[in-house]
C-alpha cells in the first residue's frame, strides 16, 4: 500500500526540456526543508523535444519525483487530470513547468488552504507578460468568466493553485476545463479564495498558447455556465423553453381556430405554419429536458473512461506500466 503524503505538486509538461532541471531543483529546495512529506508529479504531455528523457534521467536520482509519460499530446487539461489521478497527497498543488510560477509561493498557498479553504488560487498581480498579447485579453476573460459564473477571481489563468484532495475527487476535467477549476469546485460547494503570487519572465522557449485558445475558452465557458446553473436540473432550461413554446403554439392555434369558425380561410396564412413549428419545437425541447434529467444521473462518471492514456509511470527510477 502507498502511504498518503502531505503535499503532491502536479506539473503538466510540454516541450520544457531546458526548464525541467531548474524547476525540479527549485521545488526540492522549497519543500525539503519543510516537515511535510511530498511528491513531485510531472506529467509529460507527449512532448516533441527531450522532456521525456530529462524526466527519466531525473527520476533515477530523486525519490520524490513521479514522472507520468502520456502516449501523445492530449492537452493541458488531460495532463492535469492525469497528474491529479496519480497524486496521493492530502493537498495538491498545481503549477506550470515553464518557471514563470515561483515554487517559493507553495508554502504560502498550502498554509492559506489550511485556514479552512478548499481551493486557493494564485493571482499574478504583477504579471511578467506582454500587455496586448497576454495581459489585456486575460483581464477581459477574467471579468467575463466572473460575470457569467458568479465566481469572481482576478486571475483564472494562473496555474498555481492549491486544492484539498476531496475537492479534486469530485471533479472531472474535459476540453479546456482546467482553467475553470474554481468554478467546478464552486459547483461542489468548495470554499475558494485567492492570494497574490510572484510571476517571472519566461526564461526558455515560447508560450504554447495561440489565438485558437480564445474560441475553445468561449465554448467551455458556455459549458461551465450551463453546469453551474443547470447541472442538476436541466429540465429548468429545456422544459421551461418547451412549455413557453407550446403555450405560444396553443395561443396561435386557438386564434386560427376562432377565425376559422367565423368563416375565414386560414390555409394560406403563415401563422398556421408558425404555430405548427412552435408546437413541434416545444415538444422537442420538453423531451430534451426529460432526457437530460435521466442522463444527468450517469454524468460522465459511469463511463469510468479517462481522457488520457499513460504509457509508463516512473517512481524514483522504477518503471510501471
Amino acid at each position: 500500500m502507498t502511504l498518503p503524503l502531505d503535499i503532491s505538486v502536479v506539473v503538466p509538461v510540454y516541450n520544457e526540456e531546458e526548464s525541467l532541471p531548474q524547476l525540479v531543483e527549485q521545488l526540492l529546495n522549497v519543500l525539503r526543508p519543510t516537515e511535510e512529506s511530498f511528491e513531485l508529479v510531472l506529467v509529460n504531455d507527449g512532448s516533441s523535444d527531450k522532456s521525456a528523457e530529462v524526466l527519466s534521467h531525473l527520476s533515477r536520482d530523486i525519490p520524490e519525483l513521479v514522472c507520468v509519460l502520456l502516449r501523445k499530446n492530449y492537452g493541458q487539461t488531460a495532463a492535469m487530470a492525469a497528474g491529479f489521478d496519480v497524486a496521493i497527497g492530502d493537498v495538491v498543488v498545481s503549477l506550470d513547468g515553464d518557471l514563470q510560477n515561483d515554487p517559493a509561493d507553495i508554502p504560502m498557498l498550502v498554509n492559506k488552504l489550511r485556514e479552512g479553504f478548499d481551493l486557493v488560487s494564485g493571482w499574478r498581480f504583477q504579471r511578467q507578460d506582454a500587455e496586448l498579447q497576454r495581459k489585456l485579453p486575460s483581464r477581459i476573460a477574467n471579468r467575463l468568466i466572473g460575470h457569467v459564473t458568479g465566481v469572481r477571481l482576478h486571475d483564472y489563468g494562473c496555474s498555481l493553485k492549491a486544492y484539498r484532495r476531496e475537492v479534486l475527487a469530485d471533479m472531472r476535467l474535459y476540453g479546456e476545463l482546467h482553467r475553470f477549476l474554481p468554478v467546478l469546485a464552486n459547483i461542489e460547494g468548495a470554499r475558494i479564495t485567492e492570494v497574490k503570487v510572484n510571476h517571472r519572465e519566461r526564461k526558455y522557449g515560447s508560450s504554447k498558447y495561440g489565438i485558437d485558445r480564445t474560441f475553445r475558452v468561449l465554448m467551455d465557458l458556455l459549458t461551465v455556465w450551463f453546469m453551474n446553473r443547470f447541472l442538476t436540473r436541466p429540465m429548468y432550461v429545456f422544459g421551461f423553453g418547451g412549455i413557453v413554446t407550446i403555450l405560444a403554439s396553443l395561443c396561435a392555434s386557438a386564434y386560427l381556430l376562432l377565425i376559422k369558425l367565423l368563416g375565414e380561410d386560414i390555409g394560406h396564412r403563415p401563422l398556421l405554419t408558425f404555430a405548427l413549428v412552435l408546437g413541434i419545437t416545444g415538444v422537442q425541447l420538453f423531451c430534451f429536458g426529460l432526457l437530460g434529467e435521466l442522463q444527468i444521473r450517469t454524468y460522465h462518471e459511469s463511463q469510468g473512461r479517462p481522457i488520457y492514456r499513460i504509457r509508463a509511470t516512473l517512481r524514483g527510477g522504477r518503471t510501471s506500466s
